[in-house]
C-alpha cells in the first residue's frame, strides 16, 4: 500500500509538472504553478524559507522522499527504469557508495552558484534539467499535436484548438536537453539511481540529512532467509544484503525492497539503533532506452513560410548584437538574473510572446533573454514573473512593468528605409506603447520630405514594440540596447 500511494503521488506530481512546462494556453499555473515552487534549488534561490524548512523536515521524518515524488527527473528515471525492468528483473546488486565523487559534484556546483557562474550549476540541478528535456525535446511533439487536432476541427469549422508555431529556441540548449537526456536515460535503464546518487547536488544534500530520518526501511534479521531479492530489487543499489544493511543517505524510499520481500523482513518505520541501520554502500546496472524516435520527433519543424501576399517570401530577421542582453522586467538587473536563475526554461515556455528564449552567451548560457524578432513584450503581460519559481524574475504588477526601464531604443540610420530609400514610414512611431518616439524630417525645411525617428532614452521602458514591427530586413532599422540594471521611468 505505501508503495501504491508513493508512486500515486510521484505519477502525479510528474505529470503536474510536465504540463505546467507544455501549457499552451497559460492557464495552468494558478493550478500547478506550486509544483514549481517546492523544487528545492528554486525555493533556496527564491529565499523561500517556509518552502526548505518543509522539504528539509520531510527529509528527517521520511527520508529522501522528495527524490522519488517531487523531483521529476528522479521520476522520469523511475519509469525508465521500470520500463526497462520489464525484461529483466531483480538485475541489480549492492555496489559500495561514490562518497567521494558524490562530495567533488557537490562541491562544483556550490563553487559555481558562489562564483556567479549559475549557467553552470544548472546543468545538474534536477528540476532545471527535466525542465529543458520537456520544453526542447517534448514540447515541438506536443505543439505538432496540437496543429494537427487544429487543422482537423477545422475542417469541421471548429476551433476549439488553434495553431502555435513550432521553433527552435537555441540550437545549444537543444542538443544540452538531448544530451542530458540520453546520459540520465542511459544511467537509469542500466543503473536505476546512479544519476542521483553520484552526480545529483540535491540527492547529496538530501541523502545526507536522510541518515537522521525518523522513518527508515528496516532490516528485521530474524525474518531475512538471505534471498538477496530485496537487493537485487533496489533502485538505488544501497541494500547490502550480506550485512543486513541500507545505506540511508542513497535510499530514495522507493518501498520496491518492501513489496519485493515475501517474509515480510522489511518494514518502514522508526529509527532504532541497531546493526541494521548501519551505513552501507552501492550502485547497479541497466540498459538504455532509445530515445531516437522522440529525438526525431521534436525536430519535426511543423510551421509554413511566411509570405507577402502569397507571392514572396519574407525574409526573416536577424537577431542583432546587443553589447548588454536584455533581461525581463522584474528581473532587476542581469547579475540578479544570472545568480538566481536555474534555467528551467518555465518562463520561457510560459511567455506568450516569442520573446523569452535561451541564451547561447557562456556567462548566461541557457538562461533566458530576450530579443524581438517574432513579438514583442507586451507592458501588459507580467506572465514571466508570476512563473518563476527562483526568484530570478520576481512578481510585479501591469503598473510597475510600465514603468520598468530594461533597456531603451537604438537607430540605425544606414538601416532605415525612409533614410535610406526616401520612403514614408511611421510604423516604430506608430507601435510606441510610450510615445518615445518621434518623427522628424531628414529636410527640416522640407515638409514632403521623409520623416525619420528620434528616441527619447527617458521615456523608452525597452518593450521592443519599434524592433518588432520595424519592416526592415534583415536587420531592424531600430533595436533595443539592454540595460545592466533596470530603472524606474
Amino acid at each position: 500500500m505505501l508503495r501504491k500511494i508513493r508512486m500515486t503521488a510521484a505519477v502525479l506530481f510528474l505529470a503536474g509538472i510536465t504540463l505546467l512546462l507544455l501549457d499552451l494556453t497559460g492557464s495552468l499555473h494558478a493550478w500547478l504553478g506550486w509544483m514549481a515552487r517546492v523544487q528545492l534549488l528554486p525555493a533556496i534561490l527564491a529565499l523561500n524559507a517556509a518552502v526548505v524548512a518543509a522539504l528539509i523536515l520531510l527529509t528527517l521524518l521520511f527520508g529522501r522522499i522528495y527524490c522519488s515524488v517531487v523531483c521529476p527527473l528522479g521520476v522520469m528515471q523511475d519509469a525508465i527504469s521500470w520500463t526497462a525492468g520489464k525484461r529483466r528483473r531483480y538485475r541489480f546488486a549492492h555496489s559500495p557508495a561514490k562518497t567521494v565523487l558524490r562530495g567533488i559534484a557537490l562541491a562544483l556546483f556550490l563553487a559555481a552558484l558562489v562564483g556567479g557562474v549559475g549557467s553552470v550549476a544548472t546543468f545538474v540541478a534536477p528540476y532545471s534539467a527535466y525542465g529543458r528535456i520537456v520544453t526542447h525535446l517534448f514540447a515541438p511533439v506536443w505543439q505538432w499535436g496540437n496543429n494537427l487536432l487544429a487543422a482537423a476541427a477545422e475542417r469541421f469549422d471548429s476551433y476549439a484548438f488553434y495553431r502555435v508555431e513550432i521553433w527552435v529556441r537555441s540550437g545549444i540548449v537543444l542538443a544540452t536537453a538531448a544530451a542530458t537526456l540520453a546520459i540520465v536515460g542511459v544511467l537509469a535503464w542500466r543503473n536505476g539511481r546512479t544519476w542521483c546518487n553520484t552526480i545529483c547536488p540535491v540527492g547529496t544534500v538530501l541523502g545526507a540529512l536522510a541518515r537522521f530520518s525518523l522513518l527508515k526501511p528496516r532490516i528485521d534479521t530474524s525474518k531475512c532467509n538471505g534471498c538477496k531479492l530485496c537487493a537485487r530489487n533496489c533502485k538505488a543499489a544501497c541494500i547490502d544484503p550480506e550485512t543486513h544493511t541500507i545505506d540511508y543517505s542513497r535510499c530514495v524510499v522507493c518501498m520496491d525492497c518492501i513489496d519485493t520481500c515475501r517474509h515480510g523482513a522489511i518494514t518502514y518505520s522508526r529509527r532504532r539503533k541497531t546493526p541494521a541501520e548501519a551505513p552501507a554502500s552501492s550502485a547497479s546496472r541497466r540498459r538504455f532506452l532509445t530515445v531516437a524516435g522522440l529525438l526525431t520527433a521534436s525536430a519535426v519543424r511543423a510551421q509554413e513560410k511566411t509570405v507577402d501576399g502569397g507571392l514572396a517570401v519574407i525574409e526573416k530577421k536577424r537577431v542583432p548584437v546587443r553589447t548588454t542582453p536584455l533581461t525581463p522586467p522584474g528581473s532587476w538587473s542581469a547579475s540578479h538574473m544570472a545568480q538566481h536563475c536555474t534555467a528551467c526554461q518555465l518562463c520561457v515556455a510560459a511567455c506568450p510572446n516569442g520573446v523569452l528564449r535561451p541564451s547561447s552567451r557562456l556567462e548566461t548560457l541557457m538562461q533566458p533573454e530576450m530579443s524581438f524578432e517574432r513579438g514583442f513584450c507586451r507592458p501588459e503581460c507580467v506572465k514571466c514573473s508570476e512563473v518563476c519559481p527562483a526568484g530570478a524574475i520576481r512578481p510585479i504588477d501591469v503598473a510597475e512593468k510600465s514603468a520598468t526601464q530594461i533597456g531603451h531604443a537604438v537607430w540605425i540610420r544606414e538601416n532605415c528605409l525612409a533614410a535610406r530609400d526616401g520612403v514614408q514610414c511611421n510604423s516604430c512611431a506608430r507601435h510606441c506603447p510610450t510615445g518615445a518616439i518621434r518623427l522628424v524630417h531628414t529636410d527640416a525645411e522640407d515638409p514632403e520630405s521623409p520623416r525619420i525617428p528620434i528616441v527619447d532614452t527617458e521615456r523608452c521602458i525597452g518593450c521592443g514594440a519599434c524592433e518588432t514591427h520595424c519592416p526592415a530586413r534583415p536587420l531592424s532599422a531600430i533595436y533595443v540596447e539592454g540595460h545592466a540594471m533596470h530603472r524606474t521611468v
